[in-house]
Formats: structure tokens, sequence, C-alpha cells
């Protein structure tokens, strides 16, 4: 089943570039297209198109939760005793990293049966974790070597490339090279993910806030990757450098037909700082004051 545009289906290995190209030339796929789902929010309606098997989010979390929550204090008395809600919806976009090095990667197979990998990624355990569990081999398999990458900015977080040269090398019993061309990066790479960010505060008139409802949909494309831990990250972030004594949040990975998504820069805390900022001077707008002023008094304090 493809999930979304640049799903890895079959690969080839060739003595150069261009009987590569001709050998994927010469293949025939034929597909039924279904219905493709491409914004998080209709993932929850009824008739929404089913990306996976147990459905269209995440549902792994601690305790077989379907999404990360927080609580603390009471909402609704907040809300009871506020002055004013100030409601906004905020919606980061995909961001492509384009680093200057596309994604690549050298595996050898070694004569006492380990692979030893050459690799542009930014974690080192992290790969070698996802290709022991996709080759179904022990840690002990594998021997990673990392260097200098040539830009990465969390796009090299959890890399394509690992895992399908293995495949060859092992198959071909030689050394297999594999990277992205520019344009492959650009269509099938991942992105950092977008976001639906919805905020509720409950406010004074003087510009203290009493508590926040907050709803996050993260977008992590078809596949989860390490999406769950950047929503973990973001739901830590909620409150920005705020101290807010009464709290409601929801965050949900959800799934579409998008590439998968990956960290960029802060993976998931720049995105919900830019939504809790935004808010802030929203608040300040809507009462009328100094946007500094209603930092300052909201302020994390010893």
């Amino acid at each position: 089943e493809v999930r979304y545009r640049g799903q890895p289906i079959a690969v080839v290995a060739a003595e150069d570039e261009d009987t590569a190209n001709a050998a994927v030339a010469a293949m025939k796929l034929e597909l039924e297209e279904l219905e493709p789902l491409f914004d998080v929010r209709r993932a929850f309606a009824p008739d929404a198109p089913k990306i996976h098997h147990w459905g269209n989010w995440y549902p792994h979390f601690e305790g077989e939760m379907d999404r990360r929550q927080i609580r603390k204090g009471s909402v609704e008395e907040a809300f009871d005793s506020a002055d004013v809600v100030v409601q906004g919806v905020y919606r980061p976009a995909a961001i492509e990293h384009v680093p200057l090095e596309t994604q690549v990667c050298l595996v050898v197979p070694e004569a006492n049966g380990r692979l030893t990998i050459y690799s542009c990624t930014q974690a080192l355990y992290f790969s070698m974790g996802v290709v022991a569990a996709h080759l179904q081999v022990p840690l002990n398999k594998l021997k990673v070597v990392g260097g200098t990458g040539g830009g990465g900015f969390g796009g090299k977080v959890d890399t394509a490339t690992e895992t399908l040269c293995s495949l060859l090398a092992l198959k071909a019993g030689r050394p297999v090279k594999w990277r992205w061309t520019r344009e492959e990066e650009f269509l099938c790479s991942s992105t950092r993910a977008p976001w639906h960010i919805e905020i509720a505060d409950a406010v004074t008139k003087d510009g203290w806030i009493l508590g926040r409802k907050m709803l996050t949909l993260h977008d992590s494309g078809a596949y989860a990757r390490f999406s769950p831990y950047g929503l973990t990250k973001h739901s830590f972030h909620h409150t920005g450098a705020y101290t807010i004594p009464n709290l409601e949040f929801d965050g949900f990975v959800v799934f579409t037909n998008r590439v998968p998504t990956t960290a960029m820069r802060g993976f998931g805390v720049t995105s919900v700082s830019f939504a809790t900022e935004t808010h802030m001077s929203r608040i300040a707008h809507e009462l009328d004051l100094d946007p500094y002023e209603v930092r300052l008094k909201n302020a994390n304090r010893i």
C-alpha cells in the first residue's frame, strides 16, 4: 500500500547511474488510486480515508493513550472567573531543509557478517536502531560511521538511505552507495511538520492568564517515524515562557498522505513558540495593554 508519493516500492543497484535509471524506467507499476487525505483537520471525520489499520492518528502513547495529554488545576474554574477569553488558531507550514548535501549513504558488507554503514545521519544510534529493526538483526551486526554532515538542520535525524543501501549490500555482497538528487530531496525527503494549533486563554482585564485550553494536530505525514517524540517536546513547551496555573492540553500525531515529516531546528518547539508568542501579542491587543508588560507579568518565576 503506497501511502505517499515517493514511498520506496522497489530498489535497483547497478554498476553505474545510467544503467540503474534504465532499469527503473523498464519497470511497470499498476496502482489502484485511492482517495487521499491531506488535511489533518479532516482526519477525524467519520468519512475520512483511513491511512493505517488503527486509524488516522498515532495510538501508542503511554497507557495506550491516543494523544499526548496534560492536565493541571481546574480549567473550568479559570474560564468561569475570566474577564475575557482570547482564542486563536495558528498553522505553521511545512518547510524543506535544503541541505547542500542531499541524503547519501554507503554500506559495505564485511567478511565477518557485519555491515559498515557510512551515513550522513545526524543521529547515529537512531539510524542504527532503525536499520536493525528493518532488517530484524541485532545492533552488533551493524557499525554506523558518521562524519561532517553537509547540512542537516533536523532533516537527517531519520534518513531514508541506510536501510535501502543495507538491503542492496546484503543482496549483492558488494558495497552499495545511494544518494538523492536535488529534485528527489525536494519531492520525497521529510519536511518540518505542518501544525494546526488552537489556543483559548482565560485572562483577567489587567493581563493575568488564569488558564489555557490547547489542541494540537501534528501532521506526521504517512508514517509516525519520530513524530511522537516531536509532539512530546511540543507539549512540554505549550505554555511558552509563562506560568499558567490551569491547563488542558491535547496533542495528536495525525497521519496524512503527505511525505513523512521530521525534525527541524527545535523539533516541535519552534512551532509552538511561534503560536504562543503570537497569542501573547493577541491577548495584549485584545486588552489594549503593552505586549511586553503582559509577558513580564506572566513570566516564569522561581
